[in-house]
Order: structure tokens, then C-alpha cells, then sequence
């Protein structure tokens, strides 16, 4: 059975976070702090063969074979994350409805490796800032903000100038996630 193009999206929509952190982790390793507790969550709600599938991805496995014996929405996740290893601009776009503890480890961890010279990185964070500039808001304006990030700003108040409460916060996490991140 295939799903439908409307399930299809609803799927992608719901799991664009998981579907982004993956690609983030296999391109840059270490990017994602959080991913192990993303899967163990994961595997929790029992989606144990998903997160074999992952774990299957991040060691480096990129073979369709294990789409095989998963159900249609694992095999949409597993698809997709296979597919935006190869081009990020096929990745879904990310929820604009954010959870900022959530967004600013891989934000700024794209933002460092950026930094740092890494190509995928670069190309991944460029694709996430025009889809946060189509999702208007704190997003948008995020978008603007992320060349500065790489390029070294780290002016609180600039950075989140004309945000949301929501939107500031989400600067702020992803401030102190880079100077984590830039001294070690």
C-alpha cells in the first residue's frame, strides 16, 4: 500500500524535527546533542523498528533494502531522511510551531559547523533559512539572523530585535548552545 499525497504530508509535517536532526547528525556527527534521547523517546512510543532504521542510517547504511518490512509511515520518515542525505533542499520544511529547547541544539550546531568550514553544514542551514523565511515570524526574521550567527555575532539584543517572546528565547537558547559548543 502507498500512502496518499495528503498523508504523505501530514507524516512529513509531524516528523519534520526527527526527519531535520537526522540529516543534521549524519552530515555533521555530534551537531544534534540530543539525538540519542530523540531515539530513546522514540523507542519508547514504539517505534523500535523506525529508530533501528535510524540508527541503521547514522552508521552510514544508505541501502533502500531497509525500507523493506516497514510500515508506510516509517518507510515515508526513512525515504525522506535517505532522500535529504542527498539533497537537503528536498528535506520537508520545519514545524513552524517551535520548541526552542528543542530547535537550538541543531541550530546552533549547523551554525558552528558552518563556521568551522562545513560545506553540508552551509547548504543545510542556507535551505533551513529559506524555509523559515517562507514561514514568516519569528522564523523569517530568524532567517535574516542566521549569516550574522555564522558570521560571529552574538548580541542578544540585536539578534532577537523585533521578535516574540517565544522568538527571543529561541535566540537565547541557541546563544548559549554555541558558547557551549565554541569552548570545547
Amino acid at each position: 500500500m502507498t500512502t496518499s499525497p495528503d498523508l504523505t504530508e501530514q507524516i512529513l509535517t509531524s516528523h519534520s524535527g526527527l526527519i531535520h536532526r537526522v540529516v543534521m547528525h549524519c552530515n555533521n556527527p555530534g551537531s544534534v546533542p540530543d539525538m540519542e534521547q530523540v531515539l530513546q523517546q522514540a523507542e519508547e512510543n514504539e517505534w523500535v523498528q523506525l529508530v533501528a532504521s535510524i540508527r541503521d542510517i547514522m552508521s552510514g547504511n544508505r541501502d533502500e533494502s531497509m525500507l523493506l518490512g516497514l510500515d508506510d509511515e516509517d518507510k515515508v520518515i526513512v525515504e525522506t531522511i535517505l532522500r535529504g542525505l542527498q539533497d537537503p533542499s528536498t528535506l520537508p520544511a520545519l514545524d513552524t510551531d517551535f520548541d526552542s529547547d528543542m530547535a537550538a541544539p541543531g541550530i546552533a550546531g549547523l551554525i558552528h559547523a558552518s563556521r568551522n568550514g562545513n560545506a553540508q553544514a552551509l547548504q543545510i542551514i542556507a535551505n533551513m533559512a529559506k524555509q523559515m523565511l517562507q514561514a514568516g515570524g519569528d522564523m523569517g526574521i530568524l532567517a535574516g539572523r542566521i549569516r550574522p550567527l555564522v558570521e560571529g555575532e552574538r548580541d542578544a539584543d540585536k539578534l532577537a530585535e523585533n521578535m516574540t517572546d517565544k522568538g527571543q528565547k529561541l535566540i537565547t537558547d541557541i546563544l548559549e548552545e554555541l558558547l557551549k559548543l565554541e569552548a570545547s
